[in-house]
């Protein structure tokens, strides 16, 4: 192989994964037309979610928003995955570790962002109605610390 075709070897795996950007498809989702529904029962009841592209049920990168009302909790839990979050209104408040304590945690407003690794055990709750954006790579899923907070075990 001559150093050239070498070199163009090297540009176009280098450029591969903007090839694959350039296939898939734009997409701009104005704010009121957001379609909210109930969030999956893996969550406590009141959350609604919505997909705003991917699906993440599955494998490959996902976003989708969390709508809490207030006064809504999420017991200490984990992620099979990285999780990126941004808080988009409201006020998350968030802490690490394995049982919910409103006494510790930090009052994240509006921008604020947070990243939680694979297996990081945390918990949040939100005193006032509160839009969380997570951005991930599927599939998502939650894992409680306590099994007894698992509202799929609570029906």
């Amino acid at each position: 192989m001559t150093r050239t075709s070498l070199s163009i070897g090297f540009a176009l795996v280098a450029l591969a994964p903007f090839g694959a950007l350039a296939d898939s498809q734009a997409m701009i989702t104005q704010a009121n037309n957001i379609k909210w529904a109930a969030a999956p029962p893996s969550l406590p009841k009141g959350a609604q979610i919505a997909v705003l592209s991917g699906d993440p049920g599955k494998e490959g990168p996902f976003v989708m928003r969390l709508k809490f009302p207030a006064g809504y909790k999420v017991p200490a839990h984990m992620h099979p995955a990285d999780e990126n979050a941004t808080v988009i209104s409201g006020t998350l408040n968030f802490a690490m570790g394995d049982k919910l304590d409103p006494k510790k945690g930090e009052a994240l407003k509006p921008g604020s962002y947070f990243h939680m690794p694979k297996g990081m055990r945390h918990y949040a709750w939100a005193t006032q109605e509160t839009v969380v954006q997570v951005n991930g790579i599927g599939p998502w899923g939650i894992t409680y610390v306590n099994a007894a907070d698992d509202p799929r075990k609570t029906n």
